[in-house]
């Protein structure tokens, strides 16, 4: 039994550390616009979209008042203030990047403003693994959380 427990343990952590070095390895994928929407989430279960017609995928966009500027300043703002790091962005597209403190994971979460309907639409996937335990749409979750309590 011990033999086995030892065997399982090791299979564990390298498992573990390959999860890691392809974290770590791991490249920023080829983020635009497709066709002027984000990009379809994968078929795997890592990725949430407001713009996804997968029930499992879905995500509500976020709503927003006032100037399509100024939502988009506290986007900005709210992204730092959940964990991410804005990478690029323009007039109507803005990419970040979260990063799990354990494992270095990485999430990359994007984002396509329409202004004339009030919304920003919303994208997040993990760039390696299969599954991510729900971390991407509470990513999109923790951003919404924040620009809701800077507008009380």
């Amino acid at each position: 039994m011990k033999i086995f427990a030892g065997i399982l343990f090791v299979l564990v952590l390298l498992v573990i550390g390959r999860m890691i070095y392809l974290s770590l390895t791991s490249k920023a994928p080829e983020t635009k616009l497709v066709n002027g929407l984000l990009r379809p989430c994968p078929d795997t279960p890592n990725c949430v979209s407001s713009e996804d017609v997968e029930s499992t995928k879905k995500i509500a966009p976020i709503v927003y008042t006032g100037s399509a500027e100024q939502a988009w300043n506290d986007l900005r703002a709210a992204i730092g203030k959940s964990g991410g790091v804005v990478k690029y962005y323009d007039e109507t597209y803005l990419r970040a990047v979260y990063t799990s403190r354990l494992f270095r994971f990485v999430d990359d979460m994007e984002f396509r403003l329409v202004p004339e309907s009030g919304i920003i639409h919303v994208r997040s996937a993990s760039r390696v693994g299969k599954s991510d335990l729900g971390v991407n749409r509470k990513n999109i979750e923790k951003v919404r959380l924040v620009l809701n309590q800077n507008h009380q």
